[in-house]
């Protein structure tokens, strides 16, 4: 059995925070169809509030801690990224943009993501598509085509009087699991192998 990889970003400050339950409930669609599909899934959580100090000295010193070492290589490594952040500012916070930062920008080549974002009003669902899709867009990721934003109304409430939030959720996860359904995308090409000069040279004198 195949297992997908996927690493859970969560910009939430509070405890609990409506980032965090959002993104858990889109690892928990991600995983349910999955599953479905026959896949095993191994899903890592992230809060970023508790590697705050870490990303901080990161910029400072150029030194990841081991923790926020042990984070970036596990991104790195995994087939999918489900990133959710709060709005500050008409944008995604400081700290999400900051842990992005640390990152190494080629590491998300091609990597599937589904992304999301909170807030206290309606009036910031577009941060979702002029914010954080331009910035996975410029990461050259493979983004899910729904993105979901979950406003007070959708939290204890079956019906917003437009798209239920669990419908959405699961429509996001649907696409994002066929993103990692795509098997070739999640492989980079084979690096060129580096052979001794003497079998190089062997090889050239071979085909005179």
């Amino acid at each position: 059995m195949e297992t997908r990889r996927i690493t859970v970003i969560s910009a939430g400050l509070g405890v609990p925070s409506s980032s965090r339950l959002l993104a858990d409930q889109l690892a928990a669609s991600a995983r349910r169809q999955l599953a479905a599909a026959g896949y095993a899934v191994d899903i890592e959580v992230v809060e970023l509030r508790d590697l705050a100090v870490d990303i901080a000295n990161n910029f400072v010193t150029g030194y990841a801690a081991p923790r926020l070492a042990e984070v970036i290589a596990g991104v790195e490594a995994s087939d999918g990224l489900i990133a959710v952040s709060p709005v500050f500012s008409a944008s995604y916070s400081g700290l999400f943009k900051s842990f992005i930062d640390v990152l190494d920008p080629k590491s998300l080549e091609g990597k599937a993501v589904l992304i999301g974002a909170t807030a206290g009003t309606d009036r910031h669902q577009m941060v979702l598509d002029f914010a954080l899709r331009p910035l996975f867009t410029y990461l050259r990721t493979r983004i899910a085509a729904t993105a979901v934003f979950a406003g007070p109304q959708d939290w204890g409430n079956n019906d917003d009087g437009g798209s239920p939030l669990s419908v959405r959720v699961d429509r996001a996860g649907g696409e994002f699991v066929r993103l990692l359904q795509d098997a070739e995308s999640r492989h980079k090409p084979a690096a060129l192998e580096s052979l001794p000069f003497e079998q190089l040279l062997a090889g050239i004198s071979g085909r005179q």
